[in-house]
């Protein structure tokens, strides 16, 4: 084991218990990593893929029409009140590109609670 991966695992691990490498608000929340060896020795660590939730998974909170030069960190800041959340309207509008939220003036975008979270329909 190298002093990087050493080093890893004691950041990862804290009193013996192991803590999650990204914290709640992270998109790759509760991902798990894993390693690679490079043809030099050199181990690799990454974060396993993230495939993007099917979007029946959120409850509709409410909608926003898309305006001319609006900006997706703008939209997320004003509805979920942090602007660095904007992969949570990514994943209920099943975009894999942010930009391709705001490109279109009169797009919909779904506004909704976080993913698994049951809301109350029109409440």
């Amino acid at each position: 084991m190298t002093d990087s991966t050493q080093a890893l695992q004691a950041l990862l691990q804290r009193d013996g218990l192991k803590s999650p490498p990204f914290p709640p608000t992270s998109r790759y929340y509760g991902l798990e990593t894993a390693t690679l060896e490079a043809p030099d020795g050199t181990i690799i660590i990454y974060v396993r893929r993230r495939f993007l939730p099917q979007p029946d998974r959120f409850a509709l909170l409410q909608e926003h029409e898309v305006t001319q030069g609006e900006r997706l960190d703008n939209i997320t800041a004003r509805y979920l009140g942090d602007p660095e959340q904007f992969w949570r309207l990514c994943d209920a509008n099943a975009a894999l590109r942010p930009n391709e939220l705001t490109e279109t003036v009169g797009r919909r975008l779904r506004i909704t609670l976080p993913e698994g979270i049951p809301g109350t329909p029109n409440a």
